[in-house]
């Protein structure tokens, strides 16, 4: 009896050890919880809608009643990862206008996209070594109002490209930014064969017949330009709930007209109401020695030399941002 029961002792000890010993050898992963990861890209949308209107019923100083509106949009895709930056920036904008006994008219058509990448050999320096492109067309026609038989602009009429390579001083501490490159290729496209005739935006015209008025040769699509580019963005929130985005571009060809300045300057000023609601004034300079003015003389629309281009607009509205 007592080897019986010494016997299964010693078997339960030995069965014991090897359930231990095979417990032992279980593994049990467990998550870790304080790893996080963390992404290189950020996003931003915005899109807005601005309606601004003014009614007359019976007024004794007289007045025309109007309503216009502007749809708008901003969509970023930025890439940050230390030495390495890629910015990503697309801008849509169209707004129409309507006023008694005056047909709908266009107030606003914006499609651009901006990309730059840049890389710097330090952590601690502004400046990078950088290369950046730019692409701006319309949606819709263009017309020089009240004649709205011809269209002046149209869709890729024009339409531009900036490919260059430079350096770019970013500081976010003082909420400024510029660019800078000596070699950057200017593209001008007239993909509307009635306007490239014409040599509307620089292109080269059309060689017509003077006896038989018949094209020759037809004009060119496209102008290649290689110059300088300038640009500069300063974007801060100046005093509480009013925020300012300044952008400044300056180009000029060396080899047509160097020195000749192409001037691209906008300045935005946003009112903040509150998470929606927004008002924003608007000023928005162009000078373009490409761009030919048209007037209409006695009745008929001419083309004169270049000019100043100016848009001012005000409006109030919502935006949703995601």
């Amino acid at each position: 009896m007592k080897f019986f029961s010494l016997t299964l002792g010693l078997l339960l000890f030995v069965a014991m050890g090897s359930f231990a010993q095979s417990v032992d050898t279980i593994k049990v992963n467990v998550p870790d919880s304080t790893k996080i990861i963390t992404s290189h890209w950020k996003k931003e949308n915005i899109v807005g809608f601005d309606l601004n209107e003014i009614a007359f019923v019976n007024w004794s100083a007289g007045g025309n009643s109007s309503i216009s509106g502007l749809l708008k949009g901003t969509f970023t895709r930025n890439y940050n990862n230390e030495n390495l930056k890629w910015s990503n920036e697309l801008i849509v904008r169209y707004g129409i206008s309507k006023q008694d006994g005056v047909e709908l008219r266009k107030t606003d058509d914006a499609f651009q996209i901006n990309s730059t990448v840049g890389y710097r050999k330090d952590t601690t320096s502004n400046w990078f070594h950088s290369a950046k492109f730019n692409f701006n067309t319309q949606f819709t026609n263009g017309y020089a109002y009240p004649n709205t038989d011809l269209a002046i602009s149209r869709l890729f009429a024009p339409a531009y490209t900036f490919l260059g390579v430079g350096a770019e001083y970013n500081n976010k501490a003082k909420y400024f930014q510029l660019y800078i490159s000596p070699l950057t290729l200017k593209n001008t496209l007239v993909f509307d064969q009635r306007l490239a005739n014409q040599g509307a935006f620089g292109v080269e015209k059309a060689i017509i017949d003077p006896v038989t008025q018949e094209i020759i040769r037809e004009g060119k699509n496209s102008r290649t330009e290689l110059g300088f580019l300038f640009t500069s963005n300063y974007k801060k929130e100046i005093f509480k709930n009013i925020k300012l985005d300044n952008r400044l571009n300056l180009y000029t060809d060396y080899l047509n007209h160097f020195g000749n300045i192409d001037i691209d300057w906008q300045m935005n000023w946003e009112f903040i109401v509150n998470k929606h609601v927004r008002a924003t004034v608007n000023t928005h300079v162009i000078y373009d020695d490409d761009i030919k003015a048209k007037e209409e003389i006695d009745g008929v629309q001419v083309t004169v030399g270049p000019k100043l281009q100016l848009k001012q607009m005000l409006g109030i509205g919502l935006i949703y941002s995601f």
